[in-house]
């Protein structure tokens, strides 16, 4: 029995000691080790809309390594970087930076993330290098569990680090373009005109067989016909006049409307690059439009009479070859409804004459007729003013007096008599 016992008791020994121990390693020292750098060209030009991209790595690396320290796991390494978060600051460089604090979460070692930022390169910057700070905020393990007790409780300190790391960009040379002078002519609502332009290249950059474009500007009323001219050599300070033709939209209102430039040129590397892009504003006179200065013309029932109708250019630009159209309706007519007015200036007036027919039975009264002016805008494209009025009254035929009217019987009576008279006289001489 004792022997049994004593069996028993060894196996449950051999077996126990056989289990495996529930320890677990730990880790003393160490910390995240950050750093950071511009992944792809740290290279921008002025006016450019960038994206810079940052790469964040962690290399940090644990100091010493315990094994069988206690029976609870290690809830973060001391290397890892928690709760990671990076901002980009100009830091006095010509760059806007419009991205704000990016959260990038946890951040072992070694480990690698990445965070892209959206800037503007300022339109005035100079050719060089600057250093642009990346603000890293971070926590980490920074007491380690290998020196606590093997025991069922755990005490973790997390402290908070922020790091700058510098980074660098260079502002390339290139060729940048700069409006000195832009003039418009014939430019109205609805019409088609030139633009000529003057652009200096304020940039570093000498550009060879250049071209210089314009662009319609998101959906302004100037949309260009001709939209490049080719200007050869483009170096730094040169200056160069560039004439452009351009239509006006329909819908536009007498104001000032924007247009791009930009220059596609050979830079010295032998690459075809095209330039960031400068706006300028452009003035569009109101459409050309005629009025009618004259006071209505009086014509009487029944009668023929020639009326002259005054217009006036109320625009701002000139209406070539301008042509006047009169159109008549109900008692009055007229067989000749042109009149040609010629060249007529802003502000310019002129006469057209037309030959009215008055029915006997119009009712007298004012009468609105309704005139137009076909003219040639700038560039010989046919345009049609704006219908204006121009009135006409119509007056009773006078009455006849009496005694006119008395007159008027007898010298008919008169006729008659002395034509038969002559009608016998001669016919019994022949006889």
């Amino acid at each position: 029995m004792k022997i049994s016992v004593l069996c028993a008791s060894l196996v449950i020994i051999a077996v126990t000691c056989s289990m495996p121990a529930l320890a677990q390693e730990k880790y003393l020292g160490g910390s995240p080790q950050l750093t950071a750098y511009i992944s792809g060209t740290n290279e921008f030009s002025p006016g450019q809309d960038a994206t810079i991209t940052v790469v964040i790595q962690n290399s940090g690396t644990n100091a010493v390594t315990f094994y069988n320290q206690g029976t609870l796991p290690q809830a973060d390494l001391p290397t890892t970087a928690k709760l990671v978060t990076v901002s980009l600051a100009n830091g006095g460089a010509p760059i806007n930076v419009t991205t704000g604090t990016q959260m990038l979460g946890d951040i072992p070692s070694p480990g690698v993330t990445a965070a892209s930022f959206s800037a503007t390169i300022t339109s005035d910057a100079t050719l060089g290098s600057y250093t642009v700070p990346l603000t890293v905020q971070y926590s980490y393990l920074s007491n380690s569990l290998a020196n606590q007790p093997a025991s069922d409780q755990v005490q973790s300190v997390y402290t908070p680090v922020t790091v700058t790391i510098p980074l660098t960009v260079m502002i390339k040379p290139v060729v940048q373009v700069q409006v000195i002078n832009a003039d418009a002519s014939g430019l109205a609502v609805g019409t088609e005109g030139y633009i000529n332009l003057t652009i200096r290249n304020t940039g570093y950059e000498d550009g060879t067989k250049a071209t210089v474009k314009i662009l319609q500007h998101g959906d302004s009323a100037i949309i260009p016909t001709d939209d490049s001219v080719y200007v050869g050599d483009f170096p730094r300070d040169g200056v160069v006049t560039c004439l452009y033709k351009v239509s006006v939209s329909n819908a536009a209102q007498a104001q000032t409307y924007p247009i791009d430039i930009q220059v596609t040129y050979t830079n010295s590397d032998g690459e075809t690059v095209t330039s960031a892009t400068d706006t300028v504003g452009i003035p569009v006179a109101a459409k050309l439009a005629f009025v009618v200065t004259s006071p209505a013309a009086i014509v009487t029932q029944g009668s023929n009479a020639v009326i002259s109708v005054e217009y006036e250019n109320t625009g701002s630009i000139t209406a070539h070859q301008a042509e006047a159209r009169l159109s008549t309706y109900g008692p009055l007519s007229t067989s000749d409804a042109l009149a040609y007015l010629g060249d007529v200036p802003p502000g310019g007036k002129v006469t057209a004459q037309y030959a009215i027919s008055v029915a006997s039975g119009a009712s007298p009264g004012t009468y609105p007729l309704n005139t137009e002016v076909r003219y040639r805008d700038e560039l010989d494209n046919s345009q049609v003013s704006d219908t204006v009025t121009a009135n006409v009254q119509v007056t009773p035929k006078p009455a006849t007096a009496p005694a006119v009217q008395a007159l008027e019987i007898g010298l008919v009576i008169a006729f008659i008599i002395g034509a038969a008279a002559y009608y016998v006289f001669v016919v019994r001489k022949k006889r």
